[in-house]
């Protein structure tokens, strides 16, 4: 089950670092955290360290998945009530870390053969290659 540990190391990282931010800091409840970390994880998981990341680098990666975190917590708070306006610092907060935790994941991610990078798709270069910062 190579995507197995990848995911899970993502979704407790991103689940504790929104519950800390948001749940304890904003009182946000659970039952949103835990749906920001689930569409989050599953989005940025395919779309950006399965696809992104091994056709670009470690740089466009983390600020692609920087901005789909700030817009996935914003909306979903706000679908969810809580106001945009108050809801855009803890979310920038959230997004800050997230991101520092996600230039160090795609190092890890880069190593590992699975989606665009792996040996059985030859059309797409090892994202080893590209990651420089």
């Amino acid at each position: 089950m190579e995507h197995g540990k990848p995911i899970a190391i993502k979704g407790v990282t991103t689940l504790a670092v929104l519950y800390v931010v948001l749940g304890i800091g904003y009182q946000v409840s659970f039952g949103i955290v835990l749906l920001m970390t689930v569409v989050l994880g599953a989005v940025s998981y395919i779309a950006g360290d399965l696809a992104l990341l091994p056709k670009t680098n470690n740089i466009i990666a983390t600020a692609s998945d920087a901005v789909l975190s700030f817009l996935v917590i914003w909306l979903i708070g706000m679908a969810f009530g809580l106001p945009g306006a108050a809801l855009a610092i803890p979310a920038l907060i959230a997004t800050a870390l997230l991101g520092a935790f996600e230039f160090y994941y795609h190092l890890y991610i880069a190593n590992k053969e699975i989606g665009m990078n792996s040996p059985s798709n030859s059309s797409w270069p090892k994202a080893s290659h590209h990651i420089k910062d």
